[in-house]
């Protein structure tokens, strides 16, 4: 059995635990060099072939900086480390010609290395990081498999790549000028106009890119890359930063895009509405988030999601999660028998050039609303005056009742650890209640000694809804929660998100863009609708199968459930579920 010793260096502190990890290891106590420290760094270095695996230093360090993982001899070798103690990566997607492949996993499991790999940015190592090997070696490794080819047509510069990249917020730094401009050096298809057109850029094609929207900058990047004359594209989550009706439209331009001209797509998402209709198969990855990531072998859509929710892969006989992540099929609120926790009126808000028009409503106890409809149609605007942090111009919510608040946009500047941070936030910080409730749920536990400046997007996302959470509230609001999450992030959050309204007997409003996740949260749903930017209508409170109802007939797509998992899944266009569903306007079906 091979064995993986993985150190964090940012939750490493040898300072203050003075190397419990080299104290306490029974084989440096019997004079091996198990563990060494580092001459530069100062940090401690583990011994993969000396370790034991006995896990004494993973109880011992005091920053759960350390982790020891024994590894089936089944995974044979890896494709690529980063270096000592550090994220191993076992296999990689089959990149088949003239298919979408969608890739499937948690945070921190070696998607956006892939991508890396198979866009020529990163050489694969093959484990041997000290001494990288050369492409005659990697040719080798991969023979007798379709990445030999691949990787020789690589090398040889005989195929070119387009690659996406995640974090498309960054563009504005090292990109500058007019959108079009920089749009028209990329087409290489001569096609800007079309591809402009298919996902709505007349308005951004005028700006530059440095006033550009994060929903903006995320369909340029998209139109950029499939503008580019290559045999392989590569789409780092293209859903990020996008609503509901520009998710679902990405999904058929890149579909529509491989099928007409019979291009190589591979894409990463979390949004399984997205890699559901994007995809013809798919590759699950599992491991352990920030130490391996093996890849699954190639499945279809339907039954490579469903093994990810159950959390079993049948063909690799493996299990990565205890629970199955399990959907309704369908809730009813019987108001009667439940409390009011407020009645708000209609109201205006009015700013420069948009109005939004709220009708009146009533949340419940127990009960989770969900809000959806396109991005700049009022839905933020509506929670912040919901919160109390905006007045309305016209009507006037008077309930007196504790309303705790998550932004859209993040932003902490606090100069300390995340312990120090929820200690101050918190009133009820160290009890059984806040570990059970929110500390595991939300998997605070390892980010308590890190500082809040250093968290990323997803940890600080999850930091700030347990933050929000924790309050004792009658009402939570929660605007776009489930940015930066993966699927089981999204799912687990729902989860806590759900038990905290009904053990507080509160309500929530939570405002996103992933269908999945709303299916699995939602009583009841309300719909925003009009003219982005120019004017907004927000609809009352109704059930989630009518919300759905009303949105999917305007974006023109239809879903149906899986009969095995009870997830929400999109119909192919123009297929007999989809033909049959418009024909009775069912557009948001439930299978009876």
């Amino acid at each position: 059995m091979s064995r993986l010793a993985i150190l964090d260096k940012d939750r490493c502190q040898p300072k203050k635990c003075g190397y419990l990890c080299l104290e306490y290891c029974p084989g440096v106590r019997m004079g091996e060099d198990t563990i060494v420290i580092h001459k530069k760094t100062k940090k401690p270095i583990i011994s993969e072939k000396l370790c034991s695996g006995c896990g004494i230093c993973v109880k011992k360090c005091p920053f759960d900086a350390i982790n020891i993982i024994n590894l089936p001899e089944a995974l044979g070798d890896p494709v690529h480390r980063y270096g000592e103690n550090m994220f191993e990566l076992f296999g990689l997607p089959i990149v088949t010609e003239k298919e979408v492949v969608g890739l499937l996993g948690p945070n921190g499991i070696g998607k956006s290395t892939i991508l890396r790999i198979l866009s020529g940015e990163l050489k694969p190592n093959l484990g041997n990081y000290q001494n990288p090997p050369s492409w005659e070696e990697i040719f080798e490794f991969f023979r007798g498999s379709q990445l030999q080819d691949y990787f020789k047509k690589l090398a040889n510069k005989e195929i070119r790549v387009a690659h996406k990249p995640q974090a498309v917020d960054l563009l504005p730094k090292y990109v500058k000028g007019n959108v079009k401009d920089l749009l028209e050096k990329t087409d290489e298809l001569n096609k800007l106009d079309e591809i402009s057109d298919l996902l709505n850029l007349e308005i951004s094609l005028k700006k530059d890119i440095k006033e550009l929207s994060g929903g903006e900058l995320q369909r340029v990047a998209i139109a950029a890359t499939l503008l580019k004359d290559v045999d392989f594209y590569y789409f780092d989550e293209p859903s990020s930063w996008l609503d509901i009706y520009q998710r679902l439209n990405m999904a058929k331009v890149i579909r529509r895009y491989a099928e007409k001209f019979k291009k190589s797509i591979l894409v990463v998402e979390h949004d399984l509405s997205v890699l559901d209709t994007i995809s013809d198969y798919i590759h699950v990855l599992y491991g352990e988030p920030n130490a391996y990531g093996v890849v699954s072998n190639k499945k279809s859509v339907r039954v490579g999601i469903n093994e990810y929710l159950k959390g079993f892969l049948r063909d690799e006989n493996v299990r990565f999660r205890r629970e199955e992540l399990k959907f309704h099929v369908s809730r009813t609120i019987e108001t009667t028998k439940k409390g009011t926790i407020i009645k708000y009126p209609s109201f205006v808000k009015c700013y420069n050039g948009f109005k939004l028009y709220v009708d009146s409503g009533e949340l419940y106890e127990n009960e989770v609303v969900t809000a959806f409809g396109p991005n700049s149609i009022g839905k933020t605007t509506f929670a912040k005056i919901l919160a109390g942090v905006e007045k309305p111009d016209k009507g006037k919510i008077e309930e007196n009742i504790n309303i705790a608040y998550k932004p859209q946009y993040i932003s902490i500047e606090f100069d300390g650890t995340v312990e120090e941070f929820l200690h101050k936030n918190v009133t009820y910080y160290g009890t059984t209640a806040f570990r059970t409730e929110i500390l595991k749920p939300f998997k605070l536990e390892n980010l308590l000694h890190r500082e809040v400046s250093t968290l990323s997007g997803g940890e600080l996302q999850r930091l700030m809804i347990a933050t929000v959470l924790a309050e004792d509230a009658d009402l939570y609001v929660l605007d776009e929660p489930t940015a930066f999450l993966d699927v089981e992030e999204r799912l687990s959050v729902a989860k806590s998100i759900r038990k905290i309204v009904e053990n507080k007997h509160a309500a929530a409003i939570v405002i996103d863009h992933d269908i999945l996740f709303l299916d699995y949260i939602a009583d009841r749903a309300m719909v925003f609708y009009g003219k982005p930017g120019v004017e907004g209508h927000a609809t009352k409170p109704m059930s989630l199968r009518n919300a759905m109802n009303k949105f999917l007939s305007q974006v023109n797509i239809t879903f149906r459930r899986d009969k095995e998992t009870k997830r929400p899944r999109a119909n192919k266009p123009d297929s007999y579920l989809d033909r049959k569903q418009r024909e009775v306007g069912e557009y948001y079906y439930y299978d009876t």
